[in-house]
């Protein structure tokens, strides 16, 4: 919605700054935020923390104007899909670790759900990129009829979003199957991840209520 010489710098800079949080927060993994004894890393750990300073190495390239290539972009947008994916994945295993819902879990559910419509978006974009017209927005006029037209980046992770939480309001479609099955894919996860993270939480809950039940119980009995 800004001016083209406003959006470009600040969604290299917005990009940037979500990948230095997401390596920042994450990479670091949940014994060493909880001040526990790290555990021996496993492939993910090592994985996560290669795979963000990729994407901020290649941010930074397409930011100062290093990748002029389709291949290019098209390589830091496959970057982004994995880091945003795993970001979410590790997410959800770090809440799975916690003991309590707090204010902080709750916050981790959101960011969760929207690493995964981020990568969700990313990804539909590589196949717009690849395989161009692969999705196409539909307008409706009372004259015209019904029409398509190309869609955008904006369009595209807004369709994600749409898929992700089962909305499907039909002003975008997938034209081709690769384009619906992606599609049909997203439906899923999102569905999904609620359930799990609403599984998590509710567990969560639980145990805290029968904890206290139980201290009561037992502050009664002496």
């Amino acid at each position: 919605m800004l001016p083209p010489q406003l959006a470009r710098p600040l969604t290299h800079g917005g990009f940037l700054l979500l990948a230095l949080l997401l390596l920042v927060g994450l990479a670091a993994g949940h014994e060493a935020s909880s001040n526990k004894a790290p555990k021996r890393a496993n492939y993910a750990d090592l994985l996560y923390p290669i795979i963000g300073f990729a994407v901020i190495i290649d941010q930074a390239l397409l930011a100062s104007g290093g990748f002029k290539s389709f291949d290019g972009a098209i390589t830091l947008q496959g970057l982004w899909a994995l880091f945003a994916s795993l970001s979410a994945a590790r997410i959800v295993h770090f809440l799975s670790l916690e003991k309590r819902v707090t204010s902080a879990v709750l916050q981790g559910a959101i960011a969760g759900y929207l690493m995964l419509g981020l990568a969700a978006g990313i990804v539909f974009n590589v196949m717009e990129d690849l395989i161009p017209g692969s999705f196409h927005a539909i307008s409706s006029g009372v004259s015209s009829g019904i029409s398509s037209s190309k869609i955008d980046f904006i369009s595209l992770n807004y369709f994600a979003f749409s898929c992700l939480s089962t909305v499907g309001f039909g002003d975008i479609v997938a034209t081709n199957h690769p384009g619906e099955m992606l599609s049909v894919i997203v439906a899923v996860v999102g569905p999904l991840y609620l359930a799990v993270v609403m599984g998590l939480l509710i567990a969560r809950v639980t145990a805290s209520e029968t904890s206290a039940e139980v201290e009561e119980s037992l502050e009664e009995m002496r």
